[in-house]
Parts: structure tokens; C-alpha cells; sequence
């Protein structure tokens, strides 16, 4: 019983570890989208979820079978996130600086955008698999799981966030968005490189 209890609060503290980065940016999409519907708001947190899931499972899967191919790949990790974020948050810079016509339409996230930021912003949890390694299979779909709700949740509350500070500044939400995926970016890159 209490490996059970411990299992979970483990799979619960991985899930709220690897939601920060997703969290962030689901917050800029919120402030980017102030007028975002529920809807798309479940669809953004549910990719975002499906990410930080399917990674460690990929990780766990590499682990039990191509372990050296995917240390050579972990260092490339970084660099993946820093390129993807660097793209989007300078786009949505450009956008925001730039203003006019154009800026509200670019406002609305896309789905080619949503699908970067999930991989940037998961990439990292390619890693958990080393960490979950022990686990059956069957124990670690469950973790994978755990991390996906967890994630759900807590980027469902950075929109929510999001799109409540993006209606208070209005047209320089994106400017601030762009700002904060470009410094996650950096962040991922930095505690990834030196740390």
C-alpha cells in the first residue's frame, strides 16, 4: 500500500516538474488569445498533456531498447527547445511590435504553433524515462498518465491566467508572450547545458 501511495506522489511531483515549462507558455497563449474559448482552451492543455505523456513513455521505450542512440540524441535536447521557442516567441514578437490588421489574426495560436510549443516545451521529459526505467510497462503508462492530468490541470490554469492578464494590457500581451516563450527557451537551454 504505501509503495502505491509513493508511486503516486511521485508520478503527481514529475507531472508538476515537467507542467512549469508547458504552464509558461500556456499562460503567454492565454495573454496572446484573451478571448479564447473553453473549447480550445481543452484542446490546448490536452496537447500539451499528450506531450509530457507520450515523451517519458518514449524515453522509457528507449531505455529498454536503443538506450545508446538516445544518450548521443540528449544532447541535441536543448538545442531543439531553444530553436522552437526562439521561433515562436520571435514571431509573436515581430507581430507585436509590428501591430496593425495583421497582429490579431497571427493572435489566434495554430495548430502548427501549438504542436512546437509541445515539443519544446516536453522534449525535456524525454529524460523521465532514464528515471522510470525500473518500471513495468504497465507502471509506467500509469506514470505517463499521472503526468498527463497533472499537466492538463495545470495548463488549463495558465490560459485561464493568460487570458485574464492578456484582456487587462491588451495589445502588448503579445509582445510579453513572445518574451516569455523566447526566455523559456533560454532557460531550457541554460539548465540543460550548465546544469
Amino acid at each position: 500500500m504505501a509503495e502505491k501511495v509513493i508511486f503516486i506522489i511521485t508520478s503527481i511531483l514529475l507531472g508538476v516538474g515537467l507542467a512549469m515549462d508547458a504552464f509558461s507558455v500556456s499562460l503567454a497563449n492565454g495573454m496572446q488569445e484573451p478571448s479564447m474559448k473553453r473549447r480550445k482552451m481543452c484542446g490546448i492543455a490536452g496537447v500539451f498533456a499528450g506531450f509530457q505523456a507520450l515523451m517519458p513513455m518514449i524515453g522509457w521505450l528507449c531505455v529498454h531498447t536503443v538506450a545508446q542512440k538516445f544518450k548521443a540524441f540528449e544532447k541535441l535536447i536543448p538545442w531543439i527547445a531553444l530553436v522552437l521557442l526562439a521561433y515562436i516567441g520571435g514571431t509573436m514578437l515581430y507581430h507585436g511590435i509590428r501591430g496593425g490588421e495583421e497582429s490579431e489574426a497571427v493572435r489566434k495560436t495554430g495548430i502548427a504553433a501549438l504542436l512546437m510549443q509541445g515539443i519544446a516545451t516536453s522534449i525535456d521529459a524525454l529524460s523521465v524515462g532514464f528515471t522510470i526505467a525500473d518500471y513495468g510497462w504497465l507502471q509506467a503508462l500509469l506514470c505517463a498518465a499521472i503526468i498527463a492530468a497533472v499537466t492538463f490541470v495545470i495548463c488549463f490554469a495558465g490560459l485561464l491566467l493568460g487570458r485574464r492578464i492578456g484582456s487587462k494590457i491588451g495589445g502588448k500581451a503579445e509582445i510579453l508572450g513572445g518574451i516569455i516563450l523566447i526566455g523559456i527557451g533560454i532557460e531550457i537551454f541554460v539548465s540543460h547545458m550548465f546544469f
